[in-house]
């Protein structure tokens, strides 16, 4: 097996991979719920399961509305349109994000506004959100990275404070909860990724969750080609081919009567993790991705720092020679050519992207494989180099 995730980086994806960064679990009613669809010939955008799918979503993360859809990304892009997002307007986002969620926004002509992330969530900067309102911001964009829930309280106070709309992106934060509450339900309008390597997957799929009726009213309008709901072939708006189908649907439904054995599994492994790599933690070699206040953490990804950003390729090097795969932190959007325009200096996102690996983390990984990982961090060569450097 080639390291997946890393296509275009060769001294990292020429290797034969024993442990990959992520691979889905599919051991409950997957392939039972598959083959009823087959048998009964709704494989596309109709059929029992979507519903189904949509509404145990809706309950099992308390909001009143879900809407499937086909990936995160149109799931993004859905929740902005539906909520009048366009040309002029500024929408906040943090620059630490995977690029879809700043991607969506300049879909529909309106401009990104990035903000700095905090050194010890690594969500994004209330402060910093404070200081980029300007006449012009209509929205701010929270995602939840890692599985960890950005500070919740001080956001929806900045939104209800300016008169802004609030959207999440729990792409990472399935099953995530701030202050007992689920990820996606502070927000006027909240979306979610099924993508292979997420916490519960589809395959490919998305949704989007609101408990404002209106507002699912509009993406299902939206998402549906902008069909006209009283008239059969008439469309009142341009609308988007955003469904997904009932294929994928059974899969969701199967792997959510799975997703408390998932987060549980997952949150063992970041416990295993904490065990093993007590004395790295100890002398500051690594620092891992805690929770901070009153969260509950799923750690879709169990991710690290190191001390320098010299040490993360060195680091990813060794792992890669023992058959274990691992990711970089995403690169902060910022920097990226097609939104630098206007450079500036963010510098604890900049520092996290520098210094962080995200670790092997999917449900199936055992205990011995866990232990085979810490050892390779405790004793890589990559640990003197880094304190010969630092002398």
């Amino acid at each position: 097996m080639l390291a997946s995730g890393q296509r275009g980086h060769t001294k990292f994806c020429l290797l034969m991979i024993t442990i990959p960064v992520y691979q889905p679990s599919l051991c409950g009613n997957e392939r039972n719920y598959v083959n009823q669809c087959l048998d009964s010939n709704w494989i596309s955008s109709k059929g029992r399961f979507i519903a189904e799918f949509e509404t145990g979503f809706a309950r099992y993360i308390g909001v009143q509305h879900a809407a499937s859809v086909s990936n995160g990304t149109v799931a993004l892009h859905l929740a902005l349109v539906a909520l009048g997002i366009g040309p002029g307007m500024e929408v906040i986002v943090p620059t630490l994000t995977y690029i879809a969620s700043v991607n969506a926004i300049a879909y529909t002509g309106a401009a990104p506004v990035f903000v700095d992330s905090l050194p010890d969530t690594w969500q994004m900067d209330p402060d910093d959100v404070q200081r980029k309102i300007t006449g012009r911001t209509r929205a701010i964009l929270a995602v939840h990275m890692y599985g960890h829930p950005c500070n919740m309280s001080a956001l929806s106070a900045l939104a209800t404070e300016h008169d802004l709309l609030l959207i999440e992106d729990c792409a990472e934060s399935f099953g995530s909860l701030y202050q007992g509450r689920h990820t996606g339900t502070f927000g006027d309008i909240a979306t979610f990724s099924f993508f292979g390597n997420k916490t519960i997957t589809t395959g490919e799929g998305g949704m989007v969750v609101t408990k404002d009726e209106t507002l699912h009213e509009r993406v299902c309008h939206f998402k549906g080609q902008g069909l006209a709901k009283y008239r059969e072939y008439w469309h009142d708006v341009i609308g988007y081919n955003y469904r997904m189908t009932n294929l994928c649907a059974a899969i969701g439904l199967a792997q959510l009567e799975q997703a408390d054995t998932f987060i549980a599994k997952k949150r063992q492994l970041a416990d295993w993790y904490r065990d093993d790599l007590a004395d790295d933690l100890a002398d500051s070699s690594v620092q891992f991705h805690e929770p901070h206040g009153n969260v509950l953490h799923t750690h879709w990804m169990c991710s690290i720092l190191v001390p320098h950003p010299s040490d993360r390729d060195r680091l990813r090097t060794e792992l890669a020679a023992a058959g274990i795969e691992t990711r970089p932190l995403v690169s902060p959007v910022h920097s990226m050519p097609m939104y630098s325009q206007r450079f500036r200096k963010y510098p604890v996102a900049e520092d996290l992207a520098r210094r962080g690996i995200n670790l092997p983390s999917y449900p199936g990984l055992t205990r011995e494989q866990v232990g085979e990982i810490a050892a390779v961090i405790g004793r890589g060569k990559w640990r003197q180099e880094s304190r010969a450097a630092s002398v």
